[in-house]
């Protein structure tokens, strides 16, 4: 019988990628571990290894494809081996609406799997506690109690506290009843629809305005607005063909998954941004007077390399901006490591490899280390895990333009920091009575915060604290 490889869920909350290469073709003979296509996941390219070995009978995707967990990838030709390989398909498997072709069906598949999902999730869930009569139970329809923890990704579990859905409540759809986000959010629309049939219910039971609680309906529709990252349903575009030629392009991998962030942080963060300068004179000197010392131990001071030292010295001082916001919205987690993300533009796209312990590492130590980060970065070598754990982000433009901009925080951490173009600047000094004009190279520097974690003062006193590292730049050698 012939063998399927499908699409595994890959964890961390990521169940679709990208085919980016295809490394074997129908006919060929592989070992079971063998590399047989490279995926891009949320940024990081990845060899899938074959799953059996044997003659590929053929082979369901190309180069460009996009494929979510449970999609054939690879069809392996053989005798019947078995009961065993039957279970193992059938573990692998999962239902889909009429298994579309993976090629260029992005849409069809995803509402298939949508109209799939949602009439499963429509049978009545169990409840939290048992009835005598057993009803609760019969009605589950598919529904069981689990034994042990829920099969689930930890940015799964973390979507369902943020919805309030019981991951026991959930039946997974994934690979061995994994958990996926698609399953929580339409288990949560579902709750969602039922308490609004019970609200409408009440409030034409009892039409007085005091006997219903005056905000049920706001806070119902604030939870659903936060039930999708867009908060809104999407509209069509109009047929922008009607007055000139058009051009569709299949938005790449890499930018979709930075617009999916940007949209989520841009609606679960209230972004409020304070901006300032420092002075850089001496620290522009004191860089150029060590550029050669440090290159010659294959590292590059640069700006950059000297604003993460300043703005680790700046964490530890002031940790409320090395946070995160619990779910409940009561808790702050407080994080005791300084991992500072550090944006780098790719022709990909922009990509934040993470540079981990600043606070611990000295200026030369950093001066080697983030160069090469970038660079693998722009080759595309960066793996997953060097793109995560992040406390904080330094972003800058400088090198490009701009004199001031307002940068978007990365969820779930508490701020951002930007740095636009550094310029020479007429600045007066003295008094009014003796005042005097010199040029000062002055550094733009634009923070955004999470205002739910930190006031406005608190943020003008962090930027300060930055500014007053940057402008003793002999401190930052004795911080390491």
């Amino acid at each position: 019988m012939s063998r399927d490889m499908r699409f595994t869920d890959p964890g961390e909350g990521i169940h679709e990628a990208e085919v980016v290469e295809v490394l074997v073709e129908a006919g060929d003979s592989v070992e079971e571990g063998d590399s047989v296509l490279a995926v891009e996941t949320d940024k990081a390219t990845t060899e899938l290894p074959a799953t059996y070995s044997g003659e590929i009978e053929q082979v369901a995707v190309a180069v460009g494809d996009r494929v979510e967990v449970g999609d054939l990838l690879l069809t392996f030709a053989g005798a019947n081996d078995g009961a065993a390989d039957q279970a193992q398909q059938q573990k692998e498997r999962v239902p889909t609406a009429e298994r579309m072709p993976p090629k260029k069906a992005e849409r069809g598949r995803h509402d298939a799997d949508a109209e799939r999902i949602t009439a499963k999730q429509a049978e009545p869930k169990e409840r939290d506690t048992e009835h005598e009569n057993g009803d609760d139970e019969t009605t589950s329809g598919r529904h069981h109690r689990r034994q042990g923890p829920v099969p689930a990704a930890p940015s799964t579990r973390r979507l369902a506290r943020e919805l309030g859905v019981a991951l026991e409540q959930v039946q997974g759809t994934g690979p061995s009843e994994r958990v996926l986000d698609a399953d929580v959010r339409a288990l949560a629309e579902r709750s969602e629809s039922e308490g609004a049939a019970r609200a409408a219910a009440a409030e034409h039971a009892q039409p007085e305005p005091q006997q219903r609680e005056p905000n049920q309906r706001s806070r119902l529709a604030e939870r659903e607005r936060a039930a999708t990252p867009q908060g809104t349903p999407a509209e069509l575009l109009p047929d922008f063909s009607r007055w000139g030629d058009v051009e569709p392009l299949e938005m790449p991998s890499v930018r979709r998954a930075t617009a999916h962030e940007m949209v989520r942080a841009w609606a679960e963060i209230p972004h409020v941004m304070h901006h300032d300068r420092a002075d850089v004179t001496e620290l522009e000197r004191f860089r150029r007077s060590h550029a050669d010392a440090v290159a010659a131990a294959g590292g590059k001071l640069t700006l950059t390399v000297l604003v993460m030292k300043a703005t680790a010295a700046a964490l530890r001082a002031m940790p409320r901006f090395n946070a995160s916001l619990d779910a409940d919205g009561e808790t702050i987690v407080i994080k005791h490591y300084c991992h500072i993300g550090v944006a780098v533009d790719t022709e990909q796209g922009l990509l934040v490899p993470v540079v981990r312990d600043v606070d611990r590492k000295s200026v030369r130590e950093l001066a080697s280390e983030l160069p090469a980060l970038a660079r693998r970065a722009r080759d595309g070598e960066l793996s997953l895990d060097e793109m995560q754990g992040g406390s904080f982000t330094v972003t800058n433009v400088g090198s490009i333009g701009g004199r001031l901009f307002t940068p978007i925080i990365r969820y779930p951490e508490a701020a951002i920091l930007g740095l636009a173009r550094a310029q020479l600047a007429p600045v007066v000094t003295g008094n009014i009575d003796s005042p005097s004009i010199g040029a000062r190279l002055h550094l733009p520097l634009c923070f955004a915060f999470d205002h739910r974690l930190n006031d406005g003062a608190d943020a003008a006193r962090f930027v300060n604290h930055i500014i007053d590292s940057l402008q003793d730049p002999e401190s930052l050698l004795l911080s390491a």
